[in-house]
């Protein structure tokens, strides 16, 4: 008996069935030929690895702050006045001329 399979097979003693005179394994129908032998199905796995994309919108809000930064420099600007006087100078000049 198979161990592996127990469902449906039918316990056979192949031991008892050589001792009685012309009895064989296979069928006398057709002496060169056997029933098929049964296995147990295997099963196989086949693992696949199926990539899904997968859009994602992201809304990105940039704000810009502009710092605007008065440096005040002092640069010493200096200034020259010039005044002109004019005097009128007479010599030997008689006073009523």
């Amino acid at each position: 008996m198979n161990s592996r399979c127990i469902e449906n097979e039918m316990p056979m003693d192949y031991s008892q069935m050589n001792q009685m005179p012309g009895a064989t394994a296979c069928p006398t129908a057709c002496p060169n030929m056997c029933p098929p032998v049964y296995e147990c199905p295997i099963s196989r796995v086949c693992e696949r690895v199926i990539v899904h994309e997968v859009p994602h919108v992201m809304p990105i809000n940039t704000k810009i702050v502009n710092r605007h930064v008065y440096r005040h420099t002092f640069t010493p600007v200096f200034s020259c006045e010039e005044c002109d006087t004019c005097e009128n100078v007479y010599e030997s000049c008689p006073k009523n001329f």
